[in-house]
């Protein structure tokens, strides 16, 4: 045992040498722990655990208030806003910013059961997630806890961001999340996008073992395309576009290099065809960017830049348009001004 601890101190020191900082040094950004947390012994639950029995209810009751309330989801979110396809942390991040203006309505369509993406885990199956500065001012705004160095900080689990920005996220009143439910194609009306075809992924995964069932719509005002890399379900957004003809070419991602990778991902988040913004990894694909690999913080960044892109779509107050002065500025040949596309 001794000489186990032994490695294994010896390999952390190793590892903090690496960076530069010892681990002892680093420095925990401060939280607010509530009374309840801090407290000596938890306050007993308001009803008696030795006696308990649940209220009565009858089966159909449960039944109808799952159906009717999800039925009235999709009656709701059947002509929206802005819809979100792919609810990974790009897509989770856009889908925050965008609910912060309360007029506007934004359905997030997910394959999976459980939304999130590769954002679970910091990669190769580790916990940490590691987010390069600036990027940490949102996780500041979530209230997440994280070990901060130089550059970067680092989440002592992945999941404590997933759960947290979805958790923010869900309580709002005009959000909706259709998990189990894959976008199979595009709504497409005079050369703009106009929504999204759904059907149940396992619908979507089954179509050549069942018989036709045929798909749903969703029409919305602004598509964002958060599908992430290729894949089974990635990059479905692009791709799709590629074969109606509305995009010359999707060249897929170039070889790791996270300094330019990540960079990339933001600049290059924008409205690639009328109605739909394309953010996250996707932009990779349809632009050749290099691959980041286990590092978040373009993730969160892009998937902010997408809402404010779409918010400037919708013709509401953003923080990516361009004023006229600077418009003029940069017209003039005004020297370090920068426009945004």
């Amino acid at each position: 045992m001794a000489s186990t601890l032994a490695t294994t101190a010896s390999f952390l020191n190793a590892a903090a040498a690496a960076t530069h900082k010892p681990l002892s040094n680093v420095r925990r950004r401060p939280i607010q722990i509530s009374n309840s947390l801090s407290a000596a012994s938890p306050p007993p639950p308001p009803y008696d655990l030795k006696s308990f029995t649940f209220s009565p209810i009858k089966e159909s009751i449960v039944s109808r208030e799952m159906t009717r309330r999800y039925m009235t989801d999709m009656i709701t979110y059947a002509d929206t806003d802005v819809v979100v396809v792919g609810a990974g942390s790009a897509g989770l991040a856009c889908a925050y910013e965008l609910s912060k203006n309360p007029s506007v309505r934004v359905a997030i369509i997910e394959q999976s059961v459980s939304p999130g993406g590769g954002a679970w885990l910091g990669g190769q199956l580790f916990s940490a997630m590691v987010v390069r500065k600036p990027a940490h001012h949102f996780l500041n705004e979530l209230g997440i806890e994280y070990d901060e160095q130089d550059n970067y900080v680092v989440v002592k689990h992945a999941a404590l961001f997933t759960s947290t920005i979805m958790s923010r996220l869900l309580a709002r009143p005009n959000v909706k999340l259709f998990n189990a439910v894959a976008a199979e194609d595009l709504i497409v009306k005079g050369g703009r996008v106009a929504g999204v075809v759904t059907n149940w992924a396992l619908v979507s995964m089954n179509h050549d073992t069942q018989s036709c069932m045929d798909p749903n719509i969703m029409e919305a005002k602004v598509v964002v395309s958060s599908c992430g890399h290729d894949g089974p379900f990635g990059a479905t957004g692009v791709k799709r576009l590629k074969t109606i003809g509305m995009i010359a070419a999707v060249p897929g991602m170039k070889a790791l290099d996270m300094n330019q990778a990540e960079d990339a991902i933001v600049r290059m988040t924008r409205e690639v065809v009328p109605g739909m913004i394309v953010t996250g990894m996707e932009v990779a694909e349809i632009d050749g960017a290099p691959r980041m690999g286990p590092t978040f913080g373009a993730m969160m960044v892009s998937g902010q830049k997408a809402a404010h892109l779409a918010l400037r779509s919708l013709g509401l107050p953003n923080a990516v348009s361009v004023e006229p002065e600077m418009v003029l500025a940069a017209e003039d040949g005004g020297a370090g001004t920068v426009v945004d596309a």
